[in-house]
């Protein structure tokens, strides 16, 4: 019991420790004269993935490995399935042209690296995720953050629709360092908590990993997109998630097994394929039906095959 109190306070500390650190970050970076446009593209992204940066960091820093890949895979998985499909089954999405042509063929490419990379192709037996790959990953994390900020800079019409708050020096970097606290320690008590559920309900770290962790660390991306679809800025609640599970894989395996060179558990393939094909099936739905529309009977779709696959992860996986 005491486990789970920690576990759901971990998560509120998470969260509220990764807004309050955007706040801080964004209003330090206007003072710069970074467009809001640009912070938003960034600072904002890059505080929804600190969640599963922090988890990670501090799973591998314990040599919980398999906490911090079930994490990126899990949110990744839960990012398409849960949180858009939830989303589309309340309200159609309707995307835009550059998502469906650049950044969704670009998240695919992401998992799709991450598998040859976690296969490890010239190893006779351990595989893992490298320092040298933790390289790879990051090189493709700055390439990723230019192209975001030269397509902002064809997007100069939304500076004005983009209002981000400002805050006095000493403030934002008080809430920067406040922010970075709530997030360290909510990081701490859920990995404590996880392997303590883990080992209470029987269940592999990886499991839990893929599951309760990597929901509750989804959780900002959940909001963020639920909101954005119910305001009618579709386009926003889909780049999100995508830009979100491109961050996790680039950014936090990247800075992860920098760390730590994370071993792979070979049975893990199956949750990496299971990411794969979410990616496959979002933009194969992009084509069929409604054009660039991901459709309500689409997000049903999307919820029947996460609840399938967290069926089997615990049925089978545990």
């Amino acid at each position: 019991m005491i486990s789970v109190i920690l576990l759901l306070v971990g998560f509120v500390l998470l969260i509220k420790g990764a807004d309050i650190l955007v706040d801080g970050a964004t209003s330090l970076a206007r003072r710069f004269n970074v467009s809001d446009l640009v912070v938003g593209l960034t600072v904002v992204a890059f505080g929804t993935s600190c969640p599963e940066l922090f988890v990670n960091l501090l799973a591998s820093a314990r040599g919980n490995t398999d906490i911090a890949i079930g994490n990126v895979l899990g949110s990744n998985i839960a990012n398409v399935f849960l949180v858009l499909g939830a989303t589309a089954a309340v309200r159609p999405l309707v995307v835009g042209p550059g998502t469906v042509s650049r950044e969704i063929p670009a998240s695919l490419f992401a998992a799709v690296l991450l598998w040859v990379l976690a296969a490890d192709p010239f190893a006779r037996s351990i595989h893992v995720i490298s320092r040298v790959d933790g390289l790879v990953f990051l090189g493709l994390f700055s390439l990723f953050l230019v192209y975001t900020y030269s397509i902002s800079r064809d997007m100069d019409l939304l500076e004005d629709a983009v209002r981000l708050p400002a805050h006095g020096p000493v403030r934002s970097v008080g809430m920067v360092v406040a922010g970075l606290v709530l997030l360290a320690l909510g990081g701490q008590w859920i990995v404590d908590s996880a392997v303590k559920l883990a080992l209470a309900l029987g269940l592999s770290e990886s499991v839990v990993g893929l599951t309760i962790v990597a929901v509750g660390t989804s959780l900002p991306e959940m909001a963020t997109s639920v909101m954005a679809a119910f305001r009618g800025n579709s386009d926003i609640a889909v780049g999100n998630i995508i830009g979100s599970n491109i961050f996790n894989i680039f950014l936090v395996l990247g800075v992860t097994s920098m760390v730590r060179p994370l071993p792979f558990n070979p049975i893990a393939h199956a949750d990496l394929a299971v990411m794969v094909f979410s990616n496959v099936l979002l933009l194969a739905f992009m084509y069929s039906g409604r054009k660039h529309v991901l459709d309500k009977w689409e997000g049903l779709t999307f919820l029947a095959l996460y609840f399938g696959y967290i069926s089997f992860l615990l049925v089978g996986h545990g």
